[in-house]
């Protein structure tokens, strides 16, 4: 919580006034109660300026590993993420997939702003990756309204290995109408309807990046492009 105030007090008129951010559909998210907001992710910026013209917090799912490392670079990962709004997951009570499930459903539950990056990591360039069907699952266990959240530009300001931002082009972020998967209601344990669901989710966040879509895990194409064997991929890898 302090991060984000300090974002809307002093960080929101250095970002406004350096990088002229494009915003758009910000009417789309609720200024009470739950709501999921699923995302592209193509930098680290996104931490930044997804949650910048919005007048609550977003927040967002993480691995406990943030959380846990040792000396000084330790406590300063710990300081950042939780700044800005990263929940960690605790897998005590069971596999990955289900600890994050759990602990979306509470944060939805206390009313906040969830948001999620269906590709699970950031993408390796400026396109659009097949989705995690973890997604799918929360929307449809939780029942709250699931809005498409897409970041712009981003990757060409600060593209991953780059330790500063450029001042061009103009970042933003756009979020589309709610999307009703209330037919499905029930079924989160069906996969081939969490598939469809999660397939939906990606075409809506397309449809407002305007970005190429790779029938392929993010992930997946990282460790090839880094010389490493991927391991085979689940849905519900989060």
């Amino acid at each position: 919580m302090w991060f984000w105030i300090m974002l809307r007090i002093v960080l929101s008129p250095i970002l406004y006034l350096v990088w002229l951010p494009r915003n758009s559909g910000m009417k789309n998210v609720p200024l009470r109660g739950p709501a999921l907001l699923v995302s592209n992710h193509l930098s680290f910026a996104d931490h930044f300026f997804g949650p910048l013209p919005l007048m609550r917090p977003i927040l967002f799912i993480g691995k406990r590993e943030y959380f846990t490392g040792k000396g000084i670079k330790g406590l300063i990962s710990k300081g950042f993420f939780t700044g800005v709004g990263v929940v960690p997951v605790d897998r005590t009570g069971g596999s990955a997939a289900e600890a994050a499930l759990q602990t979306g459903l509470r944060i939805l539950g206390e009313g906040k702003l969830l948001g999620i990056y269906p590709e699970g990591t950031r993408a390796p360039d400026n396109r659009l990756y097949r989705g995690k069907t973890g997604v799918a699952r929360l929307a449809l266990a939780s029942r709250v309204p699931v809005i498409p959240m897409a970041m712009i530009d981003t990757f060409e300001m600060m593209p991953p290995g780059q330790a500063l931002p450029n001042l061009r082009p103009r970042p933003g972020v756009r979020f589309g109408e709610p999307l009703d998967f209330s037919e499905y209601y029930g079924q989160e344990d069906d996969r081939e309807v969490l598939r469809k669901v999660t397939d939906q989710i990606m075409m809506a966040i397309r449809e407002l990046s305007g970005q190429e879509y790779v029938d392929r895990y993010a992930a997946d194409v990282k460790a090839e492009l880094s010389g490493r064997t991927p391991r085979p991929s689940s849905d519900d890898d989060e």
